[in-house]
């Protein structure tokens, strides 16, 4: 198996993204093949990943994954030079209670794969200090090995020295020392950084941080350090929902997991995507329509008036399964309400109304047992997935999808809804994105 690192950091907005981008793209630069990963739930960042590495990215999940999937879909990576993964959160932050492989932290891939860790150091606002951050992480838990740390965000010589001074004394290597240097930093929004199509200068920030890979990173050291214990497995096979896929996907239904388009794709399924945005209705000739989660809040107007697209999709739904995941379980009920209190007409395959005029979070694994079947999940089925929005229902007529609990076995009121159709046809919605069953 190719050798690999973890990109991880003490705590979030520490700038690990910007490091793993500029990575990707330095050593593609090399012309080196990296396969890049993703720790826990999270559509953004792999589709960044993808621009900058030219591979897709998958998303690996020690607390949704059994760790069967877990090592078949680092398999993927077979052929590559490197293996790159980011961390997500801090290094050891998980949930409280373990789920299938493990409690999600990022550590968890690194002890099971045996990649060691690189560290992403903010050291903005200390110095000798951060050297006990770097040294308390290399020893907190066993079979997890710090190989280095990128020290970020170092104001001037001065700065650099003392903090290297305290790296040495900690026995923590310096593999990079990165300037301030706001001008790539990422615009966020409410979810998250922005979507990757919605960059307009993409490939100019990727350069730029590549750049400054090249400046500040000891490349060769890093390729020197990577190393696996992963021992080569099989690619989990996924049951798609269905064997002709009609897929919404635009930039207000984009969050799929690479995993499972991949694992559709794998088991035979064709994938057939349309735009919502662009009033396009699914392709009448698939077996299912499969509506992602994304922003449809941010395009409720556009998508109140896509005409062909509503009716499409009803005349599909009338006969035909039609499963949507948070925005695309929003987008088929009757309406979204934005954060300026504007009701926006959606589909009306559900009764479902959500609003974003009083803002709520929902963040959180969750685990579900189907009361009602899903494309390509019957009745009893056990799914573990996540959790993320701000709407509030106004209103959820239909009857419950599943039994929803969260990572500690709490009850989750959102339990999704289905509608049998006068023709025949079920439509299901959930506010959990599916990452695996169980």
């Amino acid at each position: 198996m190719s050798p690999g690192l973890l990109i991880a950091a003490p705590a979030s907005g520490t700038g690990k993204t910007t490091v793993m981008l500029g990575l990707l793209a330095a050593l593609r630069e090399r012309g080196l093949q990296v396969q890049p990963f993703k720790n826990g739930p999270d559509y953004i960042d792999p589709a960044f990943h993808r621009a900058a590495s030219g591979r897709d990215s998958f998303n690996l999940d020690s607390w949704a994954m059994p760790g069967v999937m877990l090592d078949g879909l680092v398999a993927v990576a077979e052929g590559a030079d490197l293996v790159l993964a980011e961390g997500s959160m801090g290094l050891f932050d998980g949930v409280a209670a373990p789920g299938a492989a493990g409690n999600g932290a990022s550590a968890d891939l690194a002890a099971r794969m045996g990649w060691p860790v690189v560290l992403v150091i903010d050291a903005s606002g200390q110095a000798q200090t951060a050297a006990a951050v770097a040294q308390g992480l290399a020893r907190f838990r066993a079979g997890v090995t710090v190989a280095g740390v990128i020290l970020n965000r170092i104001a001037s010589p001065r700065h650099e020295a003392l903090v290297r001074t305290g790296m040495a004394e900690a026995g923590i290597t310096v593999l990079g020392v990165l300037p301030k240097r706001p001008a790539i930093a990422m615009p966020e929004r409410h979810l998250g950084l922005v979507q990757a199509e919605e960059q307009p200068a993409l490939q100019s920030l990727i350069a730029e941080a590549a750049a400054l890979m090249r400046e500040g990173v000891d490349l060769d050291a890093l390729l020197a350090a990577a190393r696996t214990r992963a021992t080569p497995a099989s690619v989990p096979k996924i049951t798609p929902p269905g064997q002709r896929i009609a897929l919404a996907r635009d930039a207000a239904f984009s969050f799929a997991y690479p995993h499972l388009l991949h694992g559709w794709r794998a088991a035979g399924a064709e994938v057939l995507p349309f735009s919502p945005l662009g009033d396009e209705a699914p392709d009448p000739s698939a077996d299912v329509c499969w509506l992602p989660g994304g922003y449809p809040e941010l395009y409720g107007a556009t998508l109140a008036q896509a005409d062909r697209f509503r009716s499409g999709l009803r005349a599909f739904a009338a006969t035909g399964p039609v499963h949507g995941e948070c925005g695309g379980y929003m987008a088929m009920g009757e309406a979204i309400v934005d954060r300026h209190g504007n009701r926006h007409r959606m589909a009306g395959l559900l009764g479902l109304v959500t609003s974003f005029e009083q803002r709520k979070m929902h963040l959180g694994y969750r685990c579900a047992t189907l009361v009602r079947a899903i494309p390509g999940h019957p009745p009893g089925s056990l799914l573990r997935g996540h959790e993320f929005h701000y709407s509030t229902i106004l209103s959820q007529p239909d009857a419950p999808l599943a039994q929803v609990s969260d990572a500690t076995g709490g009850a989750v009121p959102e339990t999704g809804s289905t509608r049998l159709q006068p023709g025949g046809g079920l439509s299901t919605g959930t506010f959990f994105h599916l990452i695996a069953s169980a």
